[in-house]
């Protein structure tokens, strides 16, 4: 009940709320400017013929527009921005537009609050993506592990931190004497001898070359055979 003051309606609806509230919100009537108001949008007079009569130039005089007499009428000679948004209309205002017969403002609804099972938020709610969504969620998670990893609270978003602390703490307990289970073993392995692992990969990259190295031997005798064959026993004047 606290939302519904003054002309407030209501739309019931079952479909996707952003689709009915851009719906809503094109629904829309002309509306002249009133004197003492302030302008819901920028508001500019076209170049052109006015179809006034000279004696009215009076009013364009008095808002500083330029003009000119063509074929017995009035003609604006460049575009003017007659009002900018949030400026005071005047009766001048007024009665200049009423006798261009420009209707530059509008009525049409606003959508305030939404109220979905039970609950009632802002509708600029529905602004909002997916993405800010879930971004909102996570950076409220990364301040509640922080918060419970400074303060060595346990949740569920700083469980995995924690076990993995004290799994980090038992292997270094495991280093440091002569306990051992099964995940510091490794560890105790290649500090008791490091040339262990690190003789792996020069062997590993020693493989190919000794690989080449027989292949250009091999190749060596074959040039050979060649050569003997292209010989064949003969001199060079047989």
């Amino acid at each position: 009940m606290p939302y519904v003051v003054g002309n407030m309606g209501f739309v019931f609806t079952n479909g996707n709320l952003n689709e009915i509230r851009k719906i809503v919100l094109e629904k829309k009537v002309p509306a002249a400017a009133k004197a003492g108001t302030n302008a819901q949008n920028s508001v500019s007079i076209p170049a052109g013929s006015t179809g006034l009569d000279p004696g009215q130039t009076a009013f364009f005089q008095a808002l500083n527009i330029a003009t000119k007499i063509v074929k017995g009428a009035i003609e604006i000679v460049n575009e003017v921005v007659f009002l900018k948004q949030g400026d005071k209309v005047t009766s001048s205002h007024v009665a200049l537009l009423d006798k261009l017969n420009i209707r530059p403002f509008s009525y049409g609804f606003k959508v305030t609050d939404v109220y979905e099972n039970g609950n009632t938020y802002a509708a600029s709610v529905l602004d909002m993506s997916q993405d800010d969504l879930l971004a909102g969620f996570f950076r409220g998670v990364r301040t509640l592990a922080a918060v419970s990893a400074a303060t060595s609270f346990p949740t569920l978003a700083t469980v995995p931190f924690f076990l993995g602390s004290a799994y980090r703490k038992l292997i270094a307990i495991s280093l440091a004497t002569d306990y051992t289970f099964e995940g510091s073993q490794k560890f105790k392995d290649y500090l008791a001898d490091p040339s262990k692992f690190a003789s792996a990969a020069p062997a590993a990259s020693a493989a190919p070359a000794a690989g080449a190295a027989a292949k250009k031997e091999e190749e060596k005798p074959k040039e050979k055979s060649e050569e003997s064959e292209a010989d064949m026993g003969f001199g060079l004047f047989d």
